[in-house]
């Protein structure tokens, strides 16, 4: 059934739009029964994390263990506590809330001694200030007591405080790198920074300005992002209008390379530069102006569409002016949620329909696996340049079949699935967008998929080859953004209707961090 503002038809495997109508709002359907299973879901997960890796980072599921890879602060706690409180958990709210007050962020667990500014700031202070906004406004009943809910503003201050030292260089460009010892921390030595890790600071520490009134950490952020709006040298560091380089001189500001596109790296770089639109339309046109023109690029120079299946749309890689790689990853199939946002902020329509033609690709990257799951990698024979180019070579001969019936190969080795959301991600922006039930339809058997192929032990796993029975074996790590990310856009999708949730006019009054953190946005009553 179609339930929306769009009439969708599926042809050759991909939705394609054919009609569009703004007569109507999209009307959205809940469905009790999938909500009710994706809350089993995060239950199981977090009950394992709870008893056998709390108050540490990551659970490891089949031993029953903890890994501390984000420095011991409780990575996966942080991160679960914005789905928690969209989901009305009030036990794990409180655990994860208490947690957060007491929080050291001084000091590391040993064996996790090097912190990343963008991992700390995404999970971290983005899961912080998430709940400080939902605590204060309309899921205040989840509240404990005021106190509690002050503390979590007090530790986003002292994170982004001992965080700060990092922007201290030659062009306020931040060093990804903090080490701690036993004497404290120390800037690490690093020499370049990458444009995903300088451009998805901005949202969370401007947000962090708004709500404190101290604008410093604002400007930090913001005088970093500076080379990335105006590149100084856009002979090697701007191959396409609007699409960048990936790695910048802390020194200078000038960028390393010409190499990038929507993969990791840079990926949220372009994400981050709508967000802040939507976040406020006031002071950051500069930066819908910077998407516009990356996105009017990447439509017309990096689209591209497989020789076997034409139907496809992806976004092609670049490794310098010109030179085009056809490859993508599950991190860009971020990209159609998106390119959906913009266009629906900026009400253009031929952004939201090239965004609905990218979801439509990444969704047969899933259904063409023997898990239903999409791989970490795949790669494309490009349709418009010749066959015998030399950046343009067709699958091996053990993928070859396998080409002709889905649109793309996955390299060996690349296959696995580390319980990544991108998928799940832009589902959750064409449903809401369009109203189409198909796209809830698309994230429930995804996560089904997951669900069945992906449950280890006493929790949820990576897993090494989507394309092989049971996902060929389990890595045994439950990763933290599966609870921020993939649950809460798996529930989202099939929940009623709410303040934050994305609606399909531009008028929207939260918006959603990199890792799904919902933040209200600026000038919106609490």
């Amino acid at each position: 059934m179609v339930n929306s503002k769009w009439t969708a038809a599926i042809l050759g495997g991909a939705s394609q739009v054919l009609a569009q109508s703004y007569q109507n709002a999209p009307t959205y359907v809940s469905h009790p029964d999938r909500t009710d299973a994706v809350k089993a879901t995060f239950q199981r997960s977090w009950d394992g994390y709870y008893q056998y890796a709390f108050p540490n980072d990551t659970l490891l599921p089949i031993s029953k263990s903890y890994q501390n890879d984000r420095n011991g602060w409780g990575a996966s706690a942080v991160d679960a506590i914005s789905t928690a409180l969209v989901m009305g958990n009030q036990d794990v709210i409180n655990q994860i809330v208490e947690h957060i007050g007491s929080i050291n962020f001084n000091a590391t667990a040993p064996e996790s001694t090097s912190v990343s500014v963008f991992e700390t700031t995404i999970r971290y202070l983005g899961g912080m200030l998430s709940a400080y906004d939902f605590l204060t406004g309309p899921l205040k009943e989840y509240a404990k007591d005021q106190a509690s809910v002050d503390k979590i503003l007090q530790q986003a201050i002292n994170l982004a405080d001992v965080l700060s030292v990092t922007f201290d260089t030659p062009s306020g460009i931040p060093i990804n790198t903090l080490n701690y010892g036993s004497g404290g921390y120390v800037v690490g030595p690093d020499t370049t920074n990458g444009l995903a890790t300088i451009g998805t600071l901005v949202l969370e520490w401007t947000h962090l300005s708004d709500i404190t009134g101290d604008q410093k950490y604002a400007e930090l952020t913001q005088k970093a992002e500076e080379y990335l709006l105006n590149v100084v040298n856009p002979d090697v560091g701007e191959p396409y209008p609007g699409l960048l380089g990936t790695d910048v001189n802390i020194t200078d500001g000038t960028f390393t390379d010409s190499s990038g596109g929507w993969n990791g790296g840079t990926d949220s770089f372009y994400e981050y530069l709508i967000k802040m639109y939507v976040y406020d339309q006031d002071r950051f046109g500069t930066y819908k102006d910077r998407w516009v023109t990356a996105v009017d690029s990447s439509i017309k120079y990096l689209a591209s569409h497989p020789t076997t299946r034409p139907d496809l749309t992806f976004l092609a890689a670049y490794n310098g002016f010109e030179q085009l790689e056809f490859v993508s990853t599950h991190l860009a199939c971020f990209d159609g949620g998106n390119f959906i946002l913009g266009g629906l902020t900026l009400d253009n329509d031929e952004y939201v329909q090239f965004g609905l033609d990218l979801v439509a690709a990444c969704h047969d990257t899933y259904t063409n696996t023997v898990t239903g799951i999409g791989p970490e990698v795949f790669y494309w024979q490009d349709g418009n340049l010749p066959t015998n180019a030399s950046n343009n070579a067709g699958p091996p001969s053990n993928a070859s079949a396998f080409y002709a019936k889905a649109g793309f190969w996955i390299p060996a080795g690349d296959g696995a699935y580390v319980l990544r959301p991108e998928v799940m991600e832009s589902f959750y922006y064409a449903y809401r967008a369009t109203g189409d039930t198909m796209y809830q339809d698309w994230a429930w058997d995804a996560f089904l998929a997951i669900n069945s192929t992906c449950a280890a032990g006493v929790g949820y796993s990576s897993i090494t080859d989507v394309n092989a029975p049971g996902g060929g074996s389990f890595d045994d790590f439950q990763e933290s953004f599966w609870f921020a990310e993939v649950l809460k856009y798996s529930y989202l999708i099939q929940a009623d209707d709410a303040v934050w949730q994305v609606n399909a006019a531009h008028d929207n009054t939260w918006v959603f961090n990199t890792e799904a953190h919902p933040f209200q946005v600026k000038g919106t009553p609490i």
